[in-house]
């Protein structure tokens, strides 16, 4: 499974309000985001079915190995990144103003904001910050399109009862 037969991955503890506790260390969580950081590639080939597909692979696997450690916030702001990350790939691959534009009113936004959206000439990461872009593509869409939630996934995996 690791390129490297010395590393040994590890968990670094931590204590707070008397409880000790583990985490995973630095350079693990940096790891998963770079790998979610190239499966995300605007550049990326393959239909978005199979990018999920991947990242379904690698962030389930790396929840169910550093699960039992607490990273409730590190997990919430890693889910909030990645559908920020997604929701660029998708604005990329529709490409043309007119894609947007139809997509987006297929997806319920009016015609006066789809319009001044889908012809903005803003970046990629910065257009799906919008406001527009996350009324367009919730939370909920990209869960149906086969994203797993990741605090979900976590909590029922690993609930500290």
């Amino acid at each position: 499974m690791w390129s490297n037969s010395s590393y040994i991955p590890r968990f670094s503890s931590s204590k707070s309000v008397g409880k000790v506790g583990y985490r995973p260390i630095k350079s693990a969580k940096k790891r998963l985001k770079d790998k979610l950081k190239t499966l995300t590639s605007r550049k990326r080939t393959g239909t978005f079915r199979e990018i999920v597909k991947r990242i379904n692979q690698t962030t389930v696997g790396w929840i169910n190995y550093y699960g039992i450690a607490n990273m409730k916030t590190f997990i919430r702001e890693i889910q909030a990144w990645l559908n920020h990350r997604l929701r660029q790939l998708i604005w990329k691959r529709w490409k043309l103003p007119r894609t947007k534009y139809a997509k987006l009113s297929q997806y319920g936004i009016q015609h006066d904001e789809a319009m001044k959206t889908a012809h903005s000439r803003k970046g990629y990461w910065r257009i799906s910050r919008s406001e527009v872009l996350h009324q367009a593509i919730p939370n909920k869409r990209l869960v149906k399109w086969g994203l797993k939630d990741l605090s979900q996934l976590y909590e029922r995996r690993y609930s500290k009862d």
